[in-house]
């Protein structure tokens, strides 16, 4: 699992540590033991910063679990099971955090991390395959290191199946807050943050972030539209902030991207680390993983409050908040999120091995899905409300050719079902015949398109009945001095090639204003 190229970009990176780390495994038995042991062992001959001792255990973690001390004092952070896969980054970014590397977290987030009083112990279920997990642990793996009163610990579901099927789970990132549920599927650490907020309201009441200075343009979303509309006004020399829950937006949960054009070939998490690098190569000031709580009309421009209670006057504002996936709105699915509804079929698919499953939605990304499950479950229902498929035909030959991969089209999703915990079917309706009909099953994977994140641009600026933000050819919306871009807006077809190009614009169109406005 550790190759040499791996043990050697630890070995780099443990370089600028300041204080030593040690490696502290549990006591017991486990036939996987000898694998963590091994791991563990071959990380700390990397470095003489980061010390693991086989002899030397904790009586209190199981015989898969290890923790992270410094200097003999517990860092908060344990990963019970053997951190590889998406989760190894995760692993490697808690060492040298707790050897002294930067915590990159906004310091309004770090202010308000370091206000809690009360005892916060965080367990993460995680696949490692899925793609999301890690910037969960890697957030309250920060939240430990800022805060004593606070643990996290990462927990692979794959070693510990006892502890997934006592807690009924069918889906990660699975977040529970001292034994009880606290958030499932894919969250970013601004939604971490927000939920703290609810459960202990008091967090802003002492905040003492100070204000930035006056901004020519602040970017709200740091998508593909987003970065274009910051990185095109920070070319003009203006005064930029981009406000966003994470650099790259929904893009980091895009697989394969085969039509970003002059790329035959990349992929999400790529692409966003693109992004954040053009980005940094201007002087835009990036306030990740938070969120903005209100924009207000004043003298002069526009207050930005964020959640974490800074603010500042902006001269113009551009919307890039972009989409989120579209819920099938029956009955069934709240319900029934993490227990066998699912949006995300690289994170749950391997729940769900051998197993029969249904995607529904026959655009790319229900097609897109139906052909990586079905590497990995028995057999795939793709269900498309349409009487024909939506994807391009390259997809749709690919699915088609699938011998356990099968296409319902003219079908309407009415209800999912259950047995009393966890789905087991679904009723769709025929709409050429109009019978309705179950089809059994163990999961349902939503792929039917987005939905506008507009809640911050609603009474603020004009949108339509679905949602989108209204725009002219310019990227103007109705209210003066205020732009918007990208999939939040009506502009048609939501792609990145489009979400860049309309970035460029809305930041252009911003420079023109602020030029004929003084």
């Amino acid at each position: 699992m550790l190759d040499q190229n791996l043990l050697d970009a630890v070995k780099s990176y443990s370089e600028n540590m300041t204080r030593p780390v040690e490696l502290v495994i549990g006591q017991g038995e486990h036939d996987k033991r000898g694998e963590l042991v091994d791991f563990l062992q071959k990380i700390a001959q990397t470095s003489d910063k980061i010390n693991f001792d086989a002899t030397q255990t904790d009586a209190t973690l199981s015989p898969m679990s290890f923790k992270i001390t410094t200097n003999g004092r517990d860092t908060g952070i344990v990963f019970s099971g053997v951190p590889g896969g998406h989760e190894f980054t995760s692993f490697v970014l808690a060492v040298l955090q707790s050897g002294g590397h930067t915590i990159k977290l906004d310091e309004g987030i770090q202010s308000l991390i370091k206000r809690i009083q009360a005892p916060l112990q965080f367990q993460t279920f995680v696949s490692l395959s899925c793609h999301n997990c890690p910037d969960v642990v890697q957030a309250l793996n920060q939240f430990a290191l800022l805060n004593d009163n606070i643990n996290s610990e990462m927990i692979d579901g794959g070693v510990f199946p006892e502890l997934v099927a006592e807690k009924g789970l069918q889906g990660v990132p699975a977040v529970f807050l001292n034994g009880k549920p606290f958030a499932n599927g894919k969250i970013d650490t601004a939604k971490l943050i927000e939920k703290l907020q609810e459960q202990y309201p008091d967090l802003l009441s002492a905040a003492d972030e100070p204000m930035l200075d006056t901004q020519d343009v602040t970017v709200i979303g740091g998508g593909p539209a987003g970065a274009a509309a910051a990185i095109y006004t920070a070319r003009k020399g203006l005064a930029v902030a981009i406000v966003a829950d994470r650099i790259g937006g929904q893009v980091k949960d895009t697989q394969d991207i085969e039509n970003l054009i002059s790329t035959p070939l990349t992929n999400g998490n790529q692409l966003a680390a693109n992004l954040a690098t053009h980005i940094k190569e201007y002087n835009i000031t990036v306030k990740e993983h938070v969120s903005v709580s209100a924009i207000e009309p004043v003298e002069g421009g526009y207050k930005v409050l964020l959640n974490t209670g800074a603010s500042w006057i902006s001269r113009t504002i551009i919307l890039a908040t972009g989409a989120k996936w579209r819920k099938l709105g029956v009955k069934g699915e709240d319900e029934n999120i993490g227990n066998g509804v699912a949006y995300c079929p690289h994170c749950d698919g391997p729940f769900f091995k051998g197993k029969d499953v249904a995607v529904i939605g026959g655009g790319n990304s229900g097609v897109e899905a139906a052909l990586d499950l079905a590497g990995i479950v028995n057999h795939v229902t793709v269900l498309e409300f349409g009487d024909t498929l939506r994807a391009d035909q390259v997809l749709v030959d690919k699915a088609t050719s699938r011998e356990n991969i099968t296409i319902i089209k003219s079908a309407a999703t009415s209800e999912i079902t259950t047995d009393g915990s966890k789905v087991n079917g679904l009723i769709y309706q025929d709409r050429t015949s109009g019978e309705n009909k179950t089809l059994p099953l163990s999961a349902v994977f939503v792929q039917i398109g987005l939905v506008p994140n507009s809640e911050l641009a609603k009474g603020l600026v004009a949108t339509t009945a679905h949602g989108e933000i209204e725009i002219d050819t310019k990227c103007r919306t109705s209210r003066e001095g205020i732009f918007a871009c990208g999939d939040v807006t009506t502009v048609p077809y939501k792609q990145i090639n489009i979400a860049m190009g309309e970035g460029s614009k809305a930041g252009l169109a911003a420079f023109e204003y602020l030029m004929m406005n003084g």
